[in-house]
């Protein structure tokens, strides 16, 4: 019997997250426009030359009849860095900005972060290289890998598992994407911050954003050594030491050593800064919790004159 919903087609068996998240992004696609639509699993030739989208399955790319194979001679192509797409990359390329509202800056993110990866581990291309023998990353396709059949279970319904994981892919997506707006704008607010501050090597910011958003955005700058910014209950500030790059966690300068490893009110911490509401210390030498913002900004300005290098 005939009907309306669009068929989205991929190969049956195992899967991987590349076929997970390109099938995800088409059932965001596919609702957001009001479509109806149903998820077929198969490697039957028939089934697939009548697929409205087809992905990680039937040799062919053509993003103007909805193709998005790569396993195919040549494959489907390399990204600017060399990083060959995998079926998530090239539904991502095509049908992603209008998932993110037609904003790049969005679109970049999710990209760079998910389906980047993703595509690279499916094309068998390492993007990691181990610091600690024998210890590897635990890479984002492991949480949808890990509910595929062991080699102990039946395997007959690996069809319904994947639909599951494609239902957890789209959560995960459209989380990611919400989290993306917020940073894009949360990166502006950054920036204008860092143009605005008078001394560029102390900045302020008004909104406890997450710590990788501040530290990724202002170590792109040459100056800043110190940020302050409120804590999530407004009730303390925090100080906190630039790191060197976008690719370490070295910070620029420590806090001094005899400054370090204070807990909670010690009136230690108030006496050896001489900043009266100093609150806590770390012990690794990164961050301080202070009462106030004037205390913040004190403290902050005698760390950056201390003559001590960092360690």
């Amino acid at each position: 019997m005939e009907t309306n919903k669009k068929k989205l087609v991929t190969h049956d068996g195992s899967f991987h997250a590349d076929d997970i998240f390109a099938c995800a992004t088409l059932c965001m696609v596919l609702e957001k426009e009001g479509q109806e639509f149903e998820i077929i699993r198969t490697r039957d030739i028939d089934i697939i030359k009548d697929g409205d989208y087809v992905f990680d399955v039937g040799g062919i790319y053509n993003e103007n009849t909805n193709r998005f194979d790569h396993h195919q001679k040549g494959g489907a192509g390399k990204r600017e860095n060399d990083i060959e797409y995998a079926s998530f990359g090239l539904v991502w390329k095509h049908f992603g900005m209008k998932l993110c509202d037609d904003d790049i800056a969005v679109w970049n993110i999710i990209d760079s972060k998910i389906a980047i990866p993703i595509d690279a581990v499916d094309n068998g291309m390492d993007i990691a290289i181990p610091k600690y023998n024998g210890v590897l990353p635990y890479y984002g396709d492991q949480p949808f890998l890990i509910f595929s059949p062991t080699w102990q279970e039946d395997e007959s319904n690996t069809n319904k598992i994947f639909k599951n994981e494609v239902n957890n892919a789209v959560r995960i997506l459209k989380r990611e994407i919400t989290v993306a707006k917020a940073d894009v704008l949360g990166r502006k607010i950054i920036i204008e911050a860092y143009n605005k501050s008078v001394n560029k090597e102390i900045i302020t910011l008004e909104n406890n954003f997450p710590r990788y958003l501040y530290q990724n955005t202002l170590s792109t700058f040459p100056e800043p050594i110190y940020v302050i910014y409120p804590g999530r209950d407004n009730d303390h500030f925090k100080v906190e030491a630039i790191k060197k790059s976008f690719d370490t966690i070295e910070s620029r300068k420590l806090f001094p050593e005899a400054w370090r490893g204070f807990l909670n009110s010690d009136i230690n911490l108030a006496k050896i800064t001489g900043v009266f509401d100093a609150l806590f210390s770390h012990r690794a030498g990164f961050l301080i919790t202070v009462k106030t913002k004037e205390g913040a900004i004190k403290l902050a300005e005698l760390a950056l004159n201390f003559s001590l290098k960092t360690p």
